[in-house]
């Protein structure tokens, strides 16, 4: 859970896929979302159920989730907009410290793939030596924010 209120990330498509990723931690995550502006979010992953609220920005804004019970997931879940979004997601160590968070898409989403960073700070992103396996950074593409792809699908071109 995000205690600090803060959520610094990077996001980039992925060239090829990390070696190894079978041996790393994986989560069956299912997501759909309340609202898009503000961002609330519902996710389960593997038998935890969350609700996000995001504020606004690109590589920096507020986050905050609070814990739900099955229950309370299920109600809001019928309150939802768009595409529930499925995927799984592995848990990559990093140089640093870092980890990178390999998200392979499922459902509609099927074949789609990406690999978010978070950082404790700013200056951290500055400091991020990209791995060669990350392909192009979209971090500032709205299109490929969870967000869109469960509303527009799959930005094209």
């Amino acid at each position: 859970m995000n205690i600090n209120n803060k959520e610094t990330e990077r996001k980039f498509l992925i060239k090829k896929l990390p070696e190894n990723l079978e041996n790393c931690e994986k989560y069956h995550i299912i997501q759909a979302y309340i609202s898009r502006n503000p961002t609330m979010r519902l996710r389960k992953r593997n038998e935890e159920y969350i609700f996000t609220f995001k504020g606004a920005g690109f590589i920096e804004r507020t986050e905050f989730e609070y814990p739900l019970t099955r229950e309370q997931f299920e109600g809001l879940m019928k309150k939802t907009e768009g595409n529930v979004i499925e995927k799984y997601r592995y848990i990559v160590p990093l140089e640093n410290d870092l980890i990178a968070e390999v998200d392979i898409y499922k459902g509609d989403l099927e074949g789609f793939m990406n690999v978010e960073v978070e950082f404790k700070s700013l200056a951290e992103v500055a400091d991020f030596k990209i791995p060669e396996w990350f392909g192009s950074e979209v971090s500032l593409d709205r299109r490929y924010s969870n967000a869109s792809l469960s509303l527009y699908g799959l930005p094209q071109g």
